[in-house]
């Protein structure tokens, strides 16, 4: 086993679902002890009674500051270190945006952006101490630009690709490694969700499976990279599409068209 692949103590939030359950699984698989961190303990503890000793339940609501504080003592306390974070946490509350609700949007900004942000910094000191840790934020290919139905969302994670890339600029210094993963979409509950509100944008390209992602956030992690795009040959087009608003705009259209004979497609399946 290379450097690079001992296991690793580390905390996932929004570990009890979707991307985050896989990541979790995964690394357990791979021999890491993992802190499975949601607002939904219920889910924590079941995930972690089918995963065994090296699974600990969190109840974690990461835009507590003292939930923060607790969560990262009772890590440390239970496995004796911490090695890594994964902000993986996030909500959306899609639809046209004069339909949501303010207390929506405002809750999608202090979730997807301020919640990751108080995690780093409640685990900075800490890896400082220590002389090693490692910050990966599973954030969106919407950091790069914004979709109709979507749009405190893409607001939410552009903010939150600034903020985890301005503290990595903060601690080049550190001992402290930063990765941000950009997934496009997945197959989870917040998808359906989408679907559920005619988000057809987000159905141009058949979803990833929260597995595949899993997979190549913890490749990420082992190989510190700076930031990966999945797919990366889309994060490339993505990037400079959302610098040009007359190609996103043309981008958008399209998409739009081609998701919702694909979100049609996907209504007709039998449950």
């Amino acid at each position: 086993m290379t450097k690079g692949n001992l296991p690793k103590v580390m905390i996932v939030t929004g570990g009890a679902g979707g991307i985050g359950a896989a990541i979790v699984r995964l690394a357990i698989k791979h021999g890491h002890r993992v802190a499975i961190a949601d607002v939904d303990i219920a889910a924590a503890r079941q995930l972690a009674a089918s995963l065994g000793d090296n699974a600990l339940p969190l109840d974690l609501d990461i835009c507590s500051e003292a939930r923060w504080k607790a969560a990262v003592e009772a890590t440390c306390g239970h496995f004796g270190r911490l090695d890594v974070l994964v902000n993986n946490a996030g909500v959306a509350h899609p639809g046209p945006t004069k339909d949501v609700p303010l207390e929506a949007h405002e809750h999608t900004m202090k979730v997807n952006a301020l919640g990751p942000m108080l995690g780093s910094l409640a685990v900075l000191p800490y890896f400082r101490a220590q002389g090693s840790g490692h910050i990966a934020t599973v954030c969106s290919m919407t950091a790069f630009l914004t979709l109709p139905g979507l749009v405190s969302y893409a607001a939410s994670k552009h903010a939150l690709r600034a903020m985890h890339l301005g503290l990595a600029l903060e601690e080049r210094g550190s001992p402290v490694d930063f990765t941000i993963i950009h997934p496009g979409a997945t197959e989870t509950a917040m998808l359906e969700l989408e679907a559920e509100k005619g988000v057809a944008a987000a159905f141009s390209r058949e979803p990833a499976a929260p597995e595949e992602i899993a997979a190549i956030v913890l490749k990420a992690i082992r190989d510190k990279k700076t930031e990966v795009c999945i797919p990366a040959a889309r994060g490339r087009v993505v990037k400079a599409i959302g610098a040009n608003p007359r190609r996103l705009f043309e981008l958008v259209e399209k998409n739009e068209r081609i998701g919702a004979t694909m979100l049609a497609s996907r209504r007709a399946r039998p449950k």
